[in-house]
């Protein structure tokens, strides 16, 4: 199963690029969207965030009900960070739903990658972006639940910390955008894990400081860190100019073949 990022979907390129590996390999792969990243507004008065752990366990376990078989999980950034988040919250309990887990390039201190976003030159493109697409879908879902939030507050935040203030972290139940980015991180339940995992950042993310990566001694044993010092934010290209992102699934994909030997 492959979660994706922020805004992502199965269009995005990464998405293309594990598709492929897996496809070589005989295996099957099954991509959710998360709610309202599938072409679709999903019903509810809510969204997705990046500390959504029991929607993670809840597809883990439906799919391991139908599916007799070695099940293995890669999460991309947001996706990766959840799914850490989910295997943090269940320790033991994680080996009944999964073989082995990745997170790619995943913001695992939110707080750290968040402000790293909403600055400078990452403001002023990246944060732009984002906000592009998600205050849009966040004004369908004013339309679907009037008074949800205020519409003239939104339409100002030009950060993600705005955004998450006014939008993300009052729909999902916490206090604020602190609140939020402090209960949703994962990087302080890697202790806890205790299935297979494997946790891959370049240490030249520009949305992810190599200050805050998670070190050695913070992670438990069953967790391995690879932390490269190129690869930006799910770049990893290889191949001659201009590269291709090929390298990293398979690499990401024989890891995860290998813990279940």
């Amino acid at each position: 199963m492959l979660f994706h990022g922020l805004e992502g979907s199965s269009n995005s390129h990464y998405a293309q690029a594990f598709a492929g590996e897996v496809q070589q390999r005989g295996w099957r792969l099954a991509m959710p969207h998360f709610r309202g990243c599938s072409g679709e507004l999903n019903l509810s008065p809510r969204a997705y965030h990046s500390g959504d752990h029991e929607e993670i366990g809840w597809l883990l376990s439906k799919f391991r009900k139908t599916h007799d078989a070695a099940m293995y999980a890669v999460g991309i950034s947001l996706g990766g960070n959840a799914l850490m988040r989910w295997a943090g919250e269940q320790g033991h309990a994680a080996s009944a739903e999964i073989d082995g887990i990745a997170s790619v390039c995943s913001p695992l201190d939110l707080a750290a990658s968040g402000h790293a976003i909403d600055r400078g030159f990452n403001k002023r493109v990246y944060a732009r972006m984002f906000l592009a697409s998600m205050k849009p879908r966040a004004l369908q879902k004013l339309n679907q639940f009037p008074g949800l939030f205020d519409p003239h507050a939104l339409m100002r935040v030009d950060t993600l910390y705005g955004f998450d203030n006014i939008f993300t972290a009052p729909l999902h139940g916490f206090k604020d955008t602190n609140d939020y980015w402090s209960r949703a991180s994962a990087k302080r339940d890697l202790a806890s894990v205790r299935v297979p995992a494997l946790v891959l950042n370049a240490r030249n993310d520009p949305f992810i400081p190599a200050s805050s990566l998670p070190k050695f001694e913070e992670v438990s044993d069953w967790v391995q860190l690879w932390q490269p010092n190129a690869g930006g934010h799910v770049g990893f290209t290889g191949g001659t100019f201009p590269g291709h992102l090929s390298d990293m699934p398979k690499a990401v994909v024989e890891w995860l073949k290998q813990v279940s030997i």
